[in-house]
């Protein structure tokens, strides 16, 4: 039975309009819209050209309706600089990882959330608040935030490389709290990133009439650089008024831009209003503008590693995964950091990736935590 539903995110999915899916698949473009309002069913020979269009098998679309992500409810990242097919794209990309992460539900216990509600609090008090929460403290720098954030109960998932001007986003779905992230920026962009949308989480998360003004971006900003760098750290490490050797080196034990930590010990007063444009202008003149020279690695998740490693313990390849997800392998790879077609050439699981369940209310295999500092928890 054919669905119109699919039909129409597998189009979105690959940023087309259905003019252009029309003429790529030989019909017209009232066809398509036929086809995606339920008014007409393709026949086997056309839908097949579709499929191959689109690079989703046949049976993606004859599968349960599939509703679409409100984009009201998602904090993209540089809203205003998004164009509307790659907004549309990234949101598909972002559902089909949700019926993933279904399939990981029904196979392992994953971490609950633990994301405050502090939208009364101001950005730095909230990040504060955090770090307390989750035992980092405010002297030592942040751990890998995409470990931390999975700790805490948050799917953190891959964007779709095609799409790099997205830069990252958030969003709450039936209680379950995701972020999705740009893996094509710097590991140290990622970084923010990720606790940008961290921000977005706990401080409008809670909101389901948010505007995401600029307010919002601004708050979020505020909240990942208190988050990464927090005041007390920053003022027990730094001096005043540093160079702009002296930051580039400072940089490496938060582990962010140079550009991000000059901003904030210029918000902080530890640097003039005059060292930090003189430290901006070296930064762009010694490339940190167009990139982070000598950077860090990008980030990954721990939490995906594993639950492929677990699946493929349960006798689950990464190619039935995708086969049960009624997509492909090199789809699938897209949105878990590439951690796909690395399960295929690593087919022996740990015997400890795995907790076993021991009560009688919950049968599913559990995954180990991931520790607030980034380390298998026991």
């Amino acid at each position: 039975m054919f669905t119109p539903s699919r039909l129409t995110l597998a189009r979105k999915r690959r940023g087309l309009t259905a003019v252009g899916l029309a003429r790529q698949a030989g019909v017209t473009a009232q066809s398509i819209s036929n086809y995606e309002r339920g008014r007409q069913q393709p026949s086997p020979e056309t839908l097949e050209r579709i499929a191959e269009e689109l690079g989703f098998p046949v049976t993606f679309f004859d599968q349960g309706d599939i509703d679409e992500i409100d984009v009201a409810l998602v904090s993209f990242r540089a809203r205003s600089k998004i164009t509307a097919t790659a907004r549309d794209a990234v949101l598909s990309a972002a559902r089909l990882a949700l019926e993933l992460n279904s399939i990981m539900e029904s196979h392992f216990r994953l971490p609950s959330p633990d994301i405050p509600t502090l939208e009364r609090q101001t950005p730095e008090q909230a990040a504060e608040h955090v770090r307390a929460r989750w035992g980092i403290g405010e002297i030592h720098a942040a751990p890998n935030m995409v470990h931390l954030l999975e700790a805490h109960g948050v799917r953190v998932f891959s964007l779709p490389p095609e799409y790099s001007d997205v830069d990252a986003f958030s969003m709450w779905r039936r209680g379950i709290p995701f972020v999705f992230l740009n893996t094509m920026k710097t590991g140290e962009r990622g970084r923010f990133d990720a606790a940008h949308e961290l921000g977005h989480l706990v401080l409008h998360g809670a909101s389901d009439d948010a505007d995401w003004s600029r307010d919002c971006e601004r708050e979020a900003n505020l909240f990942a650089s208190a988050f990464l760098m927090p005041q007390a750290s920053m003022r027990s490490r730094m001096r005043s008024n540093p160079t702009t050797d002296q930051i580039i080196r400072a940089k490496k034990y938060w582990s962010v831009a140079a550009a991000a930590l000059a901003y904030r010990l210029g918000d902080l007063g530890i640097l003039s209003e005059w060292s930090f444009r003189r430290v901006i202008i070296e930064l762009g003149r010694m490339g940190y503008r167009k990139g982070e020279p000598a950077g860090i690695p990008r980030e990954t998740s721990q939490l995906l590693e594993k639950v492929f490693r677990g699946l493929r313990g349960k006798g689950i390849s990464p190619h039935s995964l995708a086969r049960d997800l009624h997509t492909t392998p090199a789809e699938l790879t897209k949105y878990v950091f590439g951690l796909v077609m690395t399960a295929v050439e690593d087919p022996a699981p740990p015997a400890s990736a795995l907790l076993p369940v021991t009560t009688e209310q919950d049968r599913q295999p559990k995954l180990r935590l991931v520790s607030s500092n980034g380390r298998m928890a026991n």
